[in-house]
Order: C-alpha cells, then sequence, then structure tokens
C-alpha cells in the first residue's frame, strides 16, 4: 500500500450534534428517511451487533437507548443478559444475526477472532446478502447487515481486506470502523471511527455512528482505517512508555511524581491520557479501559506494517519489548498503563 494512501481524505465528518445524546429513529419497516423532533437523523433497518467485551457492550447499549432495534450475539451468552434487559434481541450465531438484520457491527479484539466471526463456521457471511451491511468496528470490528458489514475493531490490514472480500462476494457491502477511544469514550458516545471501505454504506450508517462516537472519518479503500488505527495506538503506546520512565524518574530523583502530572497537563505536551492514567498508575492500580495486551498487539501489527514499506520505527519496537514484558508478569489483562510495572521490574532485576 503506497504511503500516500495513509493520508487524511479530504471527506472528515463530524458528529450531528453537541452537548446532547443524538436521537436516531431505527425502524424494521419503511424504507424512507425520517428526523426526530430533536432534529435525530433517521436510520431504517434492524441492527447486529457481535462481540460484547470492554468495548463493544457500551457502544450496543448505547444505540439501544437510541432507539435502535438491535440484535446481539457473543461467544459467551451472559454477557447479552445486561443488553437483552435493555430490550435487545439475541441470536445463536453471528450468521442468524447476519441474516436477521440490515446492517451488522462486529467488535472483536483481535484478526483471528475477527475473521472466524466474520467467516468462520455459522460466521456473519452465511448470513450476508445483497443490500445487507458488515460494518467492522474491532480493535477490532462491527458487523452491518442490512446487508452490509461494518467492522470496528483493530486488525491488520490484511485481514480486514479479506474478511471485505468475502463479505462482499455475498453482495452485501462492507466498511471497517475501527475506532480510537477505550472503555469510557465507548460508554459515553465519544469514539473516533476510522473508516474505509463501501462509502454508501459509511453514509448510511453515518447516524449510528454519531451515537457511539464523537467524530467519524472516512478514508478511502478498505485496509486505510486499520492501518489508521494502527498508527495512532502506536504512538499511544509508545507515550505511555515514555510516561512510565517519566514517572518512575521522578520518583527517584525526589520529585512528587502527582506533581509531574499536573505541570505535564499544565504544559505543551498534555495529553488527556497521561491526566487520566497518571493518578492510579503513581497508585500502583490499573482499571481495564484497554488491555495491555490488546496494545502490544498493535505494536506487534504496527511493526508488522511498517516493515511491509520498509519503515523504521525504533521507538515503537522498544516500547513493543516492554509490553512483552509486562505481559509476561501477568499483567495482560490490566490496563495499557500497568506497563509501568515492566520498568519496575527491570529496576529490581538490576539489583541482584
Amino acid at each position: 500500500m503506497a504511503a500516500a494512501s495513509f493520508l487524511l481524505s479530504p471527506r472528515v465528518t463530524l458528529p450531528l450534534r453537541r452537548g446532547s445524546r443524538l436521537l436516531v429513529s431505527c425502524s424494521a419497516t419503511s424504507p424512507s428517511s425520517s428526523s426526530d423532533a430533536a432534529g435525530g437523523v433517521g436510520f431504517q433497518g434492524r441492527v447486529g451487533f457481535l462481540g460484547l467485551g470492554i468495548m463493544g457492550a457500551p457502544m450496543a447499549s448505547n444505540l439501544i437507548k437510541a432507539g435502535c432495534d438491535i440484535t446481539v450475539w457473543n461467544r459467551t451468552k451472559s454477557k447479552c443478559d445486561p443488553l437483552l434487559s435493555l430490550g435487545a434481541k439475541f441470536e445463536s450465531s453471528p450468521a442468524r444475526v447476519a441474516s436477521s438484520c440490515d446492517v451488522t457491527f462486529a467488535m472483536l479484539a483481535d484478526p483471528e477472532s475477527a475473521f472466524e466471526v466474520a467467516c468462520g463456521a455459522n460466521g456473519a457471511v452465511e448470513g450476508m446478502a445483497a443490500g445487507k451491511g458488515y460494518v467492522d468496528v474491532s480493535i477490532i470490528f462491527v458487523l452491518l447487515v442490512c446487508r452490509r458489514y461494518v467492522d470496528v475493531s483493530t486488525v491488520d490490514d490484511a485481514t480486514s481486506k479479506l474478511i471485505g472480500k468475502r463479505i462482499t462476494s455475498t453482495g452485501a457491502s462492507f466498511l471497517e470502523a475501527p475506532v480510537s477511544g477505550s472503555k469510557k469514550p465507548a460508554e459515553d458516545g465519544l469514539l473516533i471511527f476510522l473508516t474505509a471501505g463501501d462509502e454508501s454504506l459509511y453514509k448510511r450508517v453515518a447516524p449510528l455512528l454519531d451515537v457511539m462516537g464523537k467524530s467519524r472519518f472516512y478514508l478511502g479503500d478498505v485496509g486505510n482505517g486499520a492501518a489508521m488505527k494502527l498508527v495512532v495506538n502506536m504512538v499511544m503506546g509508545s507515550m505511555m512508555v515514555s510516561f512510565a520512565e517519566g514517572l518512575l524518574l521522578s520518583e527517584k530523583v525526589g520529585l512528587d511524581p502527582n506533581t509531574v502530572v499536573e505541570v505535564i497537563s499544565q504544559g505543551a505536551i498534555n495529553a488527556p491520557m497521561f491526566s487520566l492514567k497518571g493518578p492510579s498508575m503513581v497508585k500502583a492500580a490499573y482499571p481495564t479501559a484497554f488491555p495491555l495486551k490488546h496494545q502490544q498487539k498493535d505494536l506487534r501489527l504496527a511493526l508488522a506494517l511498517a516493515e511491509s514499506v520498509s519503515q523504521p520505527i525504533p521507538t515503537a519496537a522498544a516500547a513493543n519489548e516492554l509490553y512483552k514484558v509486562a505481559k509476561s508478569l501477568g499483567l495482560a489483562d490490566q490496563d495499557f498503563s500497568a506497563v509501568i510495572e515492566a520498568l519496575k521490574a527491570k529496576v529490581q532485576s538490576s539489583r541482584h
């Protein structure tokens, strides 16, 4: 893929609402568009959602609260129960969700899961047909079956292209839509969608994306959304390592790391991540918003992407090694900010 293909398309679409939840009219009957009294944009059809983990559950919940007709599936059925209590329907396989919905979203944790849910036995492909859509939002992916499938996961671009090819071979439409954001933005409907693929499907599901996120970007061909997500997460993972180094160094030289967090928050290098994660890192607490194993996975995929275009990324490569150490310490399911514990472990080992 040429480097130029990673540049943002001039078609950058911001959300249609500010300060209040966008109301979406979701109807399974009339094909005509509609708007509610609050100025919401109508979406006509049934919506499927595959994958109800840390990200998928709040995303699907926001759609239900906005009035959408939602059908869900998850490998562990008990994870569907909170959404069923809100009014969602349940189907026993991705294929059944896809066949019963107009648009299906998929939010899975890795390329293997994304491919299996879409293309494996009883996968979404078996329920797709002309007129449906699949949206993969995995960080993962989301399926849109309207005969449309939207993927919102973070997977490598080769996997995304393969899933897209299988989906479109059924006559359905495919959109990859990996998200930038973690648990809290997902809960608050403040995710950033990085979409690529079928532009007509993008326009059709825009009202749904606006319920779940604060902004959305259309990036052109399938693969560009996954590539953009990997670049963003590569930067985020490297920043977290540098931040962890700063906190530990400040403590070693007699500074209060809490003051370091405050000073950083007032300067040009301020980032919401530092203010959000810093106080708990100082307390050695790592409530999971974005699992460390997923951050390491994205760094690994970013390294592979860089290798494919002969682009050196030495900082990210070094950061990846530290996340691997953190995983070996049993921190895979902790928040990615727990990478600071790998630095502490290095200090301890050097003393022996």
